[in-house]
């Protein structure tokens, strides 16, 4: 029991002793056998007991003769009378223990003791207000009555079973109510009767009292058979429901045989596209429709070819007319299924755009259903952040700033900005709700029954050794000059495309045709780790995650010695299955090594569910290809490094002076169609020279990578830091108002602070500043950055003069606005 519960009962247990001791002090009987018919009768009658609906407790019969003693006996005597048949009731119940002591008091002290003192007192006390008027005085006195006895019930039920006290009464007791005033009335007519054929008339009236109890428990008895009834009925809409819900998964699962890639997508869209139709308030229909439009919406790509689905780059412009069916065909299905709630037109407009660019109909803003608008945002970013055929994932950050760019355009501004507040949440939340144990379609198995069909059979490629006729050499010529010409298309594409990631998404299609696999994963070589660079299939975000260290697991002991492993144990790659609660079907793994001019630059690794899945000849296809996939790979990745290094900083890492220009035309643009702000920090060291003097230029380069890394944290999201070059650095701030300035400015006086003590071991390196605002200053990139840096140098200037810096919000842009 809760300390409140038992403090309450302590409290009021104590006030009814003391009631019950003052009104024993001044015992007298004026009829002591009318007393004892009186008290023998309320014993007798202390088993007729209704249970109250919703709770333990009762009510019994034993307030008849409660009100009864008020009228016609003392005080002590009325107390006697209230009290003892409930002390009997509590005794007769089975339980025992300190629970039965506990009931026992409360019941005949906290509850009883003080009802039937109030009762008196304000029977007696209420005379002269209402006029000596007995109907009216028994029913004040019946309803004091009930008031004290049912509310001290209500509040340790409330404090036992936290439940709400107003809604434990009102339901469980005040029903009641109507029980009192009629046990009044009765009261009322056996007084009467007393006064004229003696107090002995009340035994007549006993068979009423019986008729009552009996009526009740009869119309208590309706009552639970009502519940019983309502409750079948609720069950029966849960059945429906379920079977709706039922209905749902299985079309989710005609949905993953058609497009594997959907299996982990359509349930973590659901948990988003749910959690924000909450936040915006859409009622329990909306909220249904909208956690079955979640999992369907994609229904229609049924009606889509597989190779366009499964295709690895851009759609044509007959392919995305094609593609551009599937919400159409969606809604035809689902308008079968004749859902209770509007599912049908979530999955029609899901495309459509909130400017009015989409598909099919061409809706805008407000036409379009919200939930239409909800799972539109929600699917994207989704998408953006999942791999896919065509490309692979982002981070989930990036991925939702390219929805935020899109807000007012493509999507729901309401929408965008309840993910932008809670997309780290809702991610937590999907990886939660991930179902281990959803229904799988045996789309892998094999079945063996059938001799042939009808027609016969067509020539098929022979790619396991399972499946070859042993002694069909037809077959096998067939088959060789089948895999002689994927091996020969697979060489050709490779190295068509400089890009590692396309190049990568193209090999991970052909190769499907070649070897079978569930999961592929390329491992680059950098340093002494092996870093995952492509995944696809099955647990390909758990591949992504891995770092395997040259010379442990399958791929980092290919890696170290250069020899492939066939049918290895995928599951003793390092950090793939250290976290206990996480289950793998894959079984074997293929690994080979990719060399390239100057040995192994990579790891190609393919995975499969079936135990020993792989066999001689898929191994001898993929060390056909080995040398050429190193070389191309090689390649790519020194474009790769040419590529950045014609954007980014050598020293810092940082964005170069180029890259800026670019970052910063694109920056203006947005913004001229957004109509948003844009803020130009221009910042030079002060004292860098000094640094190379005194510890080296090492430590002086040193000074501008810690500086530089301190700039990316000291930077929002969506800001870009970039260096100039020398010690002069650049960030680029969008959407920053001209009062918001000073902040960002002592953002960086506490990098080059921070710096400048871990490096030099004192704050001798301070920084000096030069903003430009956009569109004040100018709406040129050019004209920004010169604005920007001729402030800087004032600054600079003001600083070794000693001069005391302005606020860069308070100067004027003709005076020359420094920090």
């Amino acid at each position: 029991m809760r300390i409140q519960a038992k403090l309450f009962i302590a409290a009021t247990a104590t006030i009814g002793i003391v009631l019950f001791a003052l009104s024993l002090r001044t015992w007298h009987s004026a009829d002591y056998l009318r007393f004892s018919a009186y008290l023998l009768i309320a014993l007798l009658a202390s088993g007729l007991k209704i249970t109250l609906p919703g709770t333990d407790a009762s009510m019994s019969v034993n307030f008849l003769f409660t009100l009864l003693g008020v009228l016609e006996l003392s005080p002590a005597e009325t107390m006697i009378i209230g009290c003892a048949p409930t002390l009997v009731q509590c005794l007769r119940q089975k339980s025992q223990g300190p629970g039965k002591t506990v009931r026992v008091v409360f019941n005949v002290f906290s509850m009883m003791a003080p009802a039937v003192w109030l009762c008196s007192w304000v029977y007696r006390h209420s005379a002269d207000l209402l006029g000596h008027s007995l109907p009216l005085m028994l029913m004040v006195a019946a309803s004091t009555f009930f008031l004290a006895n049912t509310l001290p019930i209500a509040a340790i039920i409330s404090l036992t079973e936290k439940r709400s006290f107003r809604q434990t009464w009102s339901e469980c007791h005040f029903w009641s109510f109507a029980y009192y005033l009629a046990g009044a009335a009765l009261v009322a007519v056996v007084h009467y009767l007393s006064r004229y054929i003696g107090w002995e008339a009340f035994f007549l009236v006993l068979p009423v009292v019986y008729w009552i109890y009996r009526s009740y428990r009869l119309y208590l008895g309706r009552l639970e058979d009502e519940k019983r009834h309502v409750e079948d009925e609720k069950r029966h809409v849960e059945r429906v429901s379920n079977l709706h819900l039922r209905t749902i998964e299985a079309l989710a699962l005609a949905i993953e045989a058609k497009d594997q890639s959907t299996h982990d997508h359509l349930q973590r869209v659901r948990v988003y596209a749910v959690e924000v139709g909450k936040e915006l308030g859409l009622s329990s229909d909306e909220l249904e429709a909208l956690r079955a439009a979640s999992v369907l919406h994609d229904i229609g790509k049924l009606a889509v070819p597989e190779h366009i689905i499964s295709k690895p780059g851009k759609l044509t412009p007959e392919e995305f007319d094609k593609m551009k069916i599937h919400p159409i065909v969606g809604a035809e299905i689902l308008e079968q299924v004749e859902f209770p709630y509007p599912v049908v037109p979530i999955v029609r407009s899901h495309h459509e755009k909130w400017d009015g660019s989409g598909y099919p109909q061409g809706l805008k803003g407000e036409e379009i259903p919200t939930g239409a608008r909800i799972l539109a945002a929600v699917d994207c970013l989704d998408a953006l952040a999942s791999d896919r055929q065509y490309r692979r994932s982002l981070p989930l950050n990036e991925a939702m700033a390219c929805v935020a760019e899109e807000s007012g355009k493509s999507f729901d501004p309401r929408v965008v900005e309840c993910l932008q507040r809670r997309y780290i949440e809702l991610e937590a939340l999907a990886n939660e709700q991930r179902s281990s144990t959803r229904a799988k379609l045996s789309t892998r198995i094999k079945v063996e029954r059938g001799a042939s069909p009808a027609t016969g059979f067509a020539e098929s490629v022979y790619s396991s050794k399972e499946a070859a006729p042993p002694h069909d050499y037809l077959f096998h010529i067939a088959a060789a000059r089948q895999e002689s010409q994927i091996l020969f298309e697979l060489s050709q594409d490779l190295g068509t495309s400089l890009r590692i990631d396309d190049t990568l998404s193209m090999l991970s299609v052909r190769l499907k045709r070649l070897v079978p696999h569930d999961s592929m994963a390329v491992y680059l070589k950098q340093d002494d780790l092996l870093i995952p660079e492509f995944t696809s299939g099955d647990n390909s975000r758990l591949f992504a995650s891995l770092r395997i260290p040259i010379g442990e697991g399958l791929s980092g002991w290919v890696a170290e010695n250069n020899t492939p492993i066939l049918n290895g144990n995928p599951s003793v790659e390092p950090g793939y299955l250290n976290d206990p609660t996480k289950f793998s079907t894959l079984r074997s793994a293929l690994a080979v090594p990719l060399d390239g001019v100057s040995g192994a630059v990579a790891v190609l690794a393919l995975y499969r569910a079936e135990q020993d899945g792989f066999t001689k000849d898929h191994l001898r296809m993929l060390q056909a290809i080995g040398s050429k996939l190193g070389f191309t790979i090689e390649n790519a990745l020194k474009y790769r490094v040419v590529e950045d290094s014609a954007t980014t900083d050598y020293l810092t890492g940082l964005p170069n002076a180029r890259s800026l220009f670019l970052h910063l035309e694109h920056e203006i643009a947005r913004c001229k169609r957004s109509n948003r702000p844009l803020a130009i920090f221009v910042s030079d060291l002060n004292g860098f020279k000094q640094v190379n003097d005194s510890f080296g230029h090492l430590e002086g380069n040193r000074l501008l990578q810690t500086f530089a890394a301190m700039l990316k944290e000291a930077c929002r999201e969506y800001d870009y830091a970039a260096r100039m070059g020398g010690d002069e650095f650049v960030v680029v701030v969008p959407g920053l108002r001209q009062d918001r300035a000073t902040e960002m400015v002592q953002r960086l006086r506490t990098a080059i602070a921070e710096a400048g003590k871990a490096v030099c071991g004192d704050q001798r390196v301070s920084i000096s500043v030069g903003c430009a605002f956009y569109p004040t200053d100018s709406t040129n990139a050019e004209e920004l950055l010169a604005e920007a840096d001729r402030r800087m140098y004032n600054a600079k200037r003001s600083h070794y003069a000693g001069v005391t810096n302005e606020s860069p919000v308070t100067r004027s842009a003709s005076a020359g606005r420094q920090v």
